[in-house]
């Protein structure tokens, strides 16, 4: 008899490609607050009274939790024992937590209450308004980093033997289409009331909202199809399967995976930190104002946002994976030292977009590579703590960095130091990619080998 072959809904391209629209939007919104008062950092000093100390101080708070209560370890169990279901929507919630928390934080209102008096009484350096914010990016970061890991294990578990590279690209493309979207929008409707502050944030908050509904929808589509494979449970479909607590000293002991984490935290460390005083630092060297520094900004994720895809669909079909990690390390070294020397010297407005753009590339060419390459080199039931371990590296230097910036700025008063700083990282990761490399050559991980067998 012949055996008839079942078709998964994973199977079937619309129903793939579907959930992986619902989990990006998720990440789309989680990007856009991420960033929201970014380009709005002038209006901030001039209302809130915060110096770019105490804007660093709050662009760090995001990784607290996830640092130094190592949140994101206990989220990579989360994931691993209770799937991508119950962590996403948790991540997707707490999201929604953290930008309330933070919202109040910013209003007139909140300045007049007893808490904010409470609170203006220790720690005198930080208002209160910044000490509220913080606390709400804390919690929104816990989710955001904790969706992030579960994105990935998601797209893992839907794309397997597929088109895997290509669908995280796609992913981090929607993604990165927030950060766009927001250095546009927000100044916009910050200057449409009358230059508000509550208004950009409201409006991301509430998309949060909306992000947490359509992953709620994902999971219908999730539980269908562990329904299909016969698993009763979130992620595992067997005993030997099974997520134990001391499966994660094979992670901690994979030399591999110490390459990866390091790449990952000093090549992030040159780039979201850059994000949160990169509007400014336009603003400041090109001499215009800050919606218009903003908008020339949002040219930043553009090229990532459309060469991620093809990047992705390339490493499948064709590989290059730590030599596109390579490449992308070498591109973010010459724009940042571009940012540093040449662009003070020629402050034009399209070499600055040109150098803007090219950081673009390099965006695409690292993340394009490096996610996809974590399944080759951890088995599938530690993915999820792999995925968060690397994620609590990398937030320690998204942590610290941000705050080294800030007292740098307020010591020379320029961005020549944090460009040269930024472009150090760059070095360092650089250094990295060719210890990938090397390792990859020694123990054949295959990252330089397609992920789809022709």
């Amino acid at each position: 008899m012949t055996k008839e072959i079942k078709v998964l809904l994973n199977d079937k391209a619309w129903a793939r490609w579907t959930a992986l629209v619902l989990v990006a939007l998720m990440m789309f919104f989680a990007y856009m607050f991420v960033d929201v008062m970014s380009p709005l950092k002038t209006l901030i000093e001039e209302k809130l009274q915060w110096d770019s100390s105490t804007f660093g101080t709050y662009a760090a708070s995001e990784y607290f939790l996830n640092v130094f209560v190592a949140f994101l370890i206990f989220a990579g169990i989360i994931l691993d024992k209770m799937g991508i279901r119950f962590t996403g929507v948790l991540s997707a919630s707490l999201m929604v937590i953290g930008a309330g928390i933070k919202l109040i934080g910013i209003t007139e209102w909140f300045q007049g209450t007893g808490l904010c008096h409470w609170l203006d009484s220790w720690w005198v350096a930080l208002p209160a308004s910044a000490k509220m914010a913080s606390l709400g990016f804390m919690i929104f970061g816990c989710g955001c980093e904790m969706a992030g890991t579960t994105v990935s294990k998601a797209i893992a578990k839907w794309f397997e033997g597929k088109e895997m590279a290509l669908a995280m690209g796609l992913e981090m493309a929607i993604a990165r289409l927030g950060v766009f979207a927001v250095m546009w929008i927000a100044p916009m409707i910050s200057k449409h009331f009358d230059t508000s502050l509550v208004a950009p944030v409201a409006f991301c908050s509430l998309l949060l909202l909306v992000g947490l509904i359509t992953y709620t929808v994902f999971t219908f589509m999730d539980r269908k199809l562990d329904a299909q494979r016969g698993i009763d449970g979130a992620s595992q479909s067997s005993s030997e399967d099974e997520f134990h607590i001391s499966d994660l000293g094979k992670i901690f002991s994979s030399r591999m995976f110490w390459i990866v984490a390091m790449l990952c935290v000093l090549y992030y460390s040159a780039i979201f930190p850059f994000q949160r005083y990169a509007p400014n630092f336009l603003e400041t060297t090109l001499n215009i104002d800050a919606e218009s520094a903003a908008q020339l900004f949002s040219c930043f994720p553009i090229l990532a946002m459309v060469l991620t895809p093809f990047l992705g669909a390339f490493l499948d079909y064709v590989g290059k994976g730590a030599t596109m990690l390579m490449i992308g390390a070498l591109i973010m070294i010459g724009c940042h030292l571009s940012f540093a020397f040449v662009l003070p010297l020629f402050p034009y407005k399209w070499l600055a977009v040109t150098l803007v753009a090219t950081l673009g590339v390099s965006f695409s060419l690292v993340p394009a590579a490096l996610w996809p390459s974590v399944p080759k080199i951890i088995e599938n039931k530690i993915l999820g703590s792999a995925y968060c371990v690397i994620f609590w590296i990398q937030n320690i230097g998204l942590c610290l960095v941000p705050l080294l910036i800030g007292v740098v700025l307020d010591a020379t008063g320029g961005y020549r130091v944090p460009m040269i700083i930024f472009s150090s990282f760059g070095v360092l990761a650089f250094f990295f990619t060719f210890l990938l490399k090397i390792e990859d050559r020694r123990k054949n991980y295959k990252l330089e080998e397609p992920n789809v067998k022709k």
